[in-house]
């Protein structure tokens, strides 16, 4: 896995980030080079390689877009994403990749 740091690009987002997994790479805040983050981004990296990477970025915008529709929130429709509810759920488990299911976080409990 390689990382990057990120703070030079944040200034241009509309919302605040600390790290992002696009694939073969991990984005981070510098400073926030901490255990749980990183995981959290490798287990996206996980999800990445599961559906072809395209696939991925496709359903992840989708239900982003479908979520802002029925929360009417940014944060509400991001942690709702099929992909960060799996990430959030398991980023404490640093051994969770070692077991995780292929496509887990379509099996996810809503």
């Amino acid at each position: 896995m390689r990382w990057v740091n990120l703070t030079f690009l944040v200034s241009y987002l509309p919302f605040r980030i600390s790290g992002i997994a696009l694939w073969p790479f991990v984005f981070i805040l510098k400073g926030l080079n901490n255990p749980r983050l990183l995981n959290h981004e490798r287990i996206h990296l996980q999800q990445q390689l599961e559906l072809a990477i395209l696939f991925f970025y496709l359903i992840y915008i989708g239900n982003y877009l479908v979520n802002l529709i029925k929360y009417t929130n940014h944060q509400q429709a991001y942690r709702h994403i099929i992909f960060e509810q799996e990430c959030y759920a398991h980023e404490h488990d640093l051994n969770y990749l070692s077991v995780r299911k292929p496509y887990q976080c379509f099996r996810q409990k809503k």
